[in-house]
């Protein structure tokens, strides 16, 4: 299994849990602003992507006498930086993209990062993402993924479509056999899990699933 690691430029937030979640042969690529987040860590990325405008040409330059490849776009683009790292990633064939700072700062642009990732282009690549005590995974269609966490933990799966059927999830307080959810619709968000494995499957449509463990703490 082959992972790529994309560093945002939103908000990071608990370091030391994100180290924890990382593995020694994961690929660092950072979108733009990103970069200064996987330099706190101490990590040097292999990419950088974007505009460069919130890079500093100092760190620009430390970066390339390291050989870390740099792929600067224009101001005036069409996409985010973000969805350009993303297409690059993809195009190295990982098994799955982890993306970290995702959240925080723009309502536009984290909503946007978040759809991002619902985009028809990436299907054959495993989609997750981690803020802290928080990570989540896209399902799509006829997938089936499990989850390890403890009891207690929340669980909660967001619709992505007008509907998503046949969803089946164990392991949890409040277990759902052949459902049919709604997007827009509440009903499977907040369950707990029972023991320290869950398991969901769908059959057509798109949903998020979001793990919170109990340590998360809200403002």
């Amino acid at each position: 299994m082959s992972r790529i690691v994309i560093f945002a430029n939103g908000t990071l937030n608990e370091s030391e849990r994100l180290r924890a979640r990382l593995q020694p042969d994961d690929r660092i690529f950072c979108a733009d602003g990103g970069t200064q987040h996987a330099l706190a860590m101490g990590l040097t990325p292999e990419a950088i992507i974007g505009d460069l405008d919130s890079v500093s040409s100092e760190v620009i330059e430390q970066m390339e006498a390291q050989n870390v490849t740099i792929y600067r776009y224009p101001a005036a683009k069409d996409e985010t930086d973000l969805e350009l790292a993303l297409r690059i990633a993809v195009a190295e064939n990982p098994t799955e993209i982890m993306l970290v700072s995702l959240l925080g700062g723009r309502l536009d642009q984290m909503l946007g990062n978040l759809l991002l990732l619902t985009h028809p282009d990436y299907a054959a690549v495993q989609m997750t993402f981690a803020d802290g005590a928080q990570w989540g995974r896209l399902i799509r269609a006829h997938q089936t993924v499990t989850v390890a966490g403890q009891p207690g933990d929340t669980l909660s799966l967001i619709p992505l479509t007008p509907t998503v059927s046949e969803v089946t999830f164990s392991g949890v307080d409040w277990p759902l056999n052949q459902a049919t959810l709604s997007f827009g619709s509440t009903w499977s968000i907040s369950n707990s899990l029972k023991d320290k494995q869950a398991t969901v499957r769908i059959g057509e449509g798109m949903v998020f699933l979001i793990h919170i463990d109990q340590t998360f703490e809200e403002e």
